[in-house]
């Protein structure tokens, strides 16, 4: 008769084993990002050296190219080596060659400095260099920033990051992805989705400096705020006939990818949640927390153009949920209407100047262009910059047309 598996220890070695597993998966990312920088460096270094022509270059990299595939395989073909190239152009500082002890991360994880060994031609003939390449680890200290390399960030991310040609934009995905634990898959769809210029518009000057320089911090409801809010990974059609229960249920069953689109912080609690009042029913379509902010956040789906009855539905729920649900050490309900149009006068005066807590934003199918963005940016942009009585007229104007 077979012993029972005591659980306990089963669970203790599988912790160990998962967490050696993925100790082994980041070392070999990281080392391979560190050859292809390193790769990189020693093309653009001879290039420069030797001040090559750009024919005469092209042709240099093709032969190469032709050695290493028949040694190493098919990573190293010549737009790879080029890619390489641009890795390191725009990534000089990712290491420092300047000899370093073994960092307590390094020890921890097995993975030693790189001895580099390269030759180089002089006057006296050729000379051995040898370099050490340290690993700069801290992706949630203070002493990494973007820019320098990160464990957490394997070749396909870099490779993604290569594609923002605005180095603070850069910044930004590159913080944000290391502080979400992004996939390389995740990293691509929040830069197709223009997720930089879509937080501009809720931010100020100075917040917008942040996000280059920090990410995004959340310290305040309009902090998780984007607009528009990009659906498209429900393969959903933009038509009048869509109904807000189809809306809802495909965000549902998509919920990983929804709350990817929302933002860090928040936690799914229910769909449709009664709520009861003297006999009268009604139905929030769907229920989150946000951990950092701690308060719940009503959402509410519109198929059509904001109206000021749905303000008014949000104002009670948000009402209900602070004065019967909140904990008293909680901080009060947000309300967050998806629509797919609205009136930003409408819900100027339906709202009071004073409301922090109800917030609309419009939902789209497709991605939007960085040239419907920058239109809308730039609109927005100038906007601020005018004195109160010059933007009010703009506005009068606008709705007039």
């Amino acid at each position: 008769m077979k012993k029972p598996i005591k659980i306990d220890l089963y669970i203790r070695i599988r912790a160990i084993l998962e967490s050696a597993r993925a100790t082994v998966a980041r070392s070999v990312n990281t080392t391979q990002v560190i050859a292809n920088w390193l790769v990189g460096r020693e093309i653009v270094e001879e290039e420069q050296h030797k001040e090559i022509r750009a024919e005469y270059g092209a042709s240099v990299l093709f032969d190469i190219s032709r050695k290493l595939q028949e040694e190493f395989g098919s990573g190293y073909s010549v737009d790879n080596l080029e890619l390489f190239r641009r890795f390191y152009a725009n990534y000089p500082d990712l290491i420092s060659d300047a000899p370093r002890r073994k960092s307590a991360f390094n020890a921890q994880a097995g993975i030693d400095e790189i001895p580099v060994t390269s030759t180089r031609k002089s006057d006296k003939g050729i000379n051995t260099l040898s370099a050490q390449s340290s690993i700069q680890h801290a992706p949630h200290g203070e002493s990494w920033k973007p820019g320098r390399l990160n464990p957490n960030l394997s070749w396909t991310h870099y490779r993604t990051l290569l594609k923002v040609k605005r180095i603070t934009v850069r910044n930004f995905y590159e913080i944000e992805a290391v502080k979400n634990g992004w996939s390389a898959r995740q990293l691509e769809r929040q830069i197709n989705s223009l997720l930089f210029e879509r937080l501009l518009k809720s931010r100020d000057k100075k917040g917008v400096l942040a996000l280059a320089n920090k990410g995004q911090a959340v310290n305040k409801p309009i902090d998780v705020i984007k607009d528009p809010y990009v659906l498209e990974f429900l393969d959903l059609p933009e038509s009048h006939q869509l109904v807000e229960t189809k809306l809802e249920t495909a965000l549902i069953s998509k919920l990983k990818d929804f709350l990817l689109e929302l933002g860090s912080g928040f936690a799914f609690v229910e769909r449709q949640k009664r709520l009861t009042l003297e006999g009268d029913h009604f139905y929030p379509d769907l229920i989150f927390y946000h951990i950092k902010l701690k308060c719940y956040v009503i959402i509410e789906l519109k198929t059509q153009k904001l109206n000021h009855g749905d303000l008014g539905q949000m104002q009670m729920y948000v009402h209900y949920y602070d004065r019967e649900i909140r904990g008293k050490d909680e901080n009060p309900t947000i309300g967050l209407i998806l629509c797919t149009d609205k009136n930003d006068m409408v819900v100027k005066y339906v709202l009071d100047k004073k409301q922090r807590q109800i917030f609309t934003s419009r939902y789209q199918f497709h991605l939007p262009t960085e040239e419907e963005l920058r239109k809308e940016l730039q609109r927005e942009m100038e906007m601020l910059a005018l004195p109160e009585p010059v933007k009010k007229i703009r506005k009068s104007v606008r709705r007039s047309k």
